[in-house]
């Protein structure tokens, strides 16, 4: 694997042990460097620490149980210090335009800082998704190597409904208007978790079996569900985010 001259950020909301060290060692799989070369914040116990921008190839904001579009007198206090520290460092990264990329929660972390609607109008069960690219994500360099329409892999209480007029749609779906947007050249968000294959989707259900994603008896059915489409394109995001701000991944990290 390869290690870029600064190292990618991830920053985690994940309190969950299990699923946070499987989001952390997927992510640093597909972006093709080890994950001890891939820090990790945990914005989910612990406050965000000063970040010097300057330090790092790029920031990774990944998913979880928050929801940016819970009422403010439910959030927890970890929840409302993680969205004033994101927010402030969001303040920073788009004025910039510093390379980041935010899935899942990211893209209502991102969405919310940029003006869009978030809501709960398009909610999705965990498991796979049709995503298709728009004309601009089509000749977007993160999506380069993906067909038009390819499967990922989701799952989502809430999603953006209405982007800002100065953000540009990359991918749609029909669980979600909006799977994918870019701010600048290079402020990104996903709704679709670019870092899971198979394996993580199904840890993901077990996890979450009892968060409110879906009935805990279905976790049977949503797993033969998941394991009934093959999911390899969704990786390449991170490939390609990693190729273009740090240094080549190794060809052994796009598999899945």
């Amino acid at each position: 694997m390869s290690t870029p001259a600064k190292p990618f950020l991830l920053l985690s909301i994940r309190t969950e042990e299990r699923a946070a060290l499987d989001e952390h060692a997927a992510f640093a799989r597909f972006l093709g460097v080890s994950v001890d070369a891939l820090p990790r914040i945990e914005l989910g116990t612990s406050p965000l620490p000063p970040i010097d921008l300057d330090a790092w190839s790029g920031i990774i904001l990944g998913g979880g149980a928050f929801n940016a579009s819970d009422p403010q007198d439910k959030k927890s206090a970890s929840q409302v210090q993680a969205e004033a520290d994101l927010a402030r460092l969001l303040d920073e990264v788009v004025a910039r335009d510093f390379p980041f990329l935010g899935a899942c929660y990211g893209i209502g972390a991102v969405g919310t800082h940029q003006g869009a609607v978030v809501d709960r109008s398009h909610p999705e069960p965990v498991g796979p998704v049709s995503v298709e690219l728009t004309d601009a994500g089509r000749e977007d360099p993160l999506f380069a190597g993906l067909p038009t329409a390819f499967a990922a892999y989701g799952g989502h209480k809430e999603c953006i409904s209405m982007l800002p007029s100065h953000a540009v749609a990359l991918a749609t779906s029909a669980a979600a208007p909006v799977q994918a947007f870019r701010i600048g050249q290079h402020v990104y968000a996903t709704q679709f978790h670019p870092e899971l294959d198979l394996d993580g989707i199904l840890t993901r259900i077990a996890v979450y079996a009892h968060y409110g994603y879906f009935d805990p008896s279905e976790q049977e059915a949503l797993g033969a569900a998941a394991a009934a489409v093959t999911v390899s394109h969704p990786m390449r995001v991170l490939h390609n985010f990693a190729a273009r701000y740090g240094v080549p991944t190794s060809t052994a990290a796009t598999e899945s």
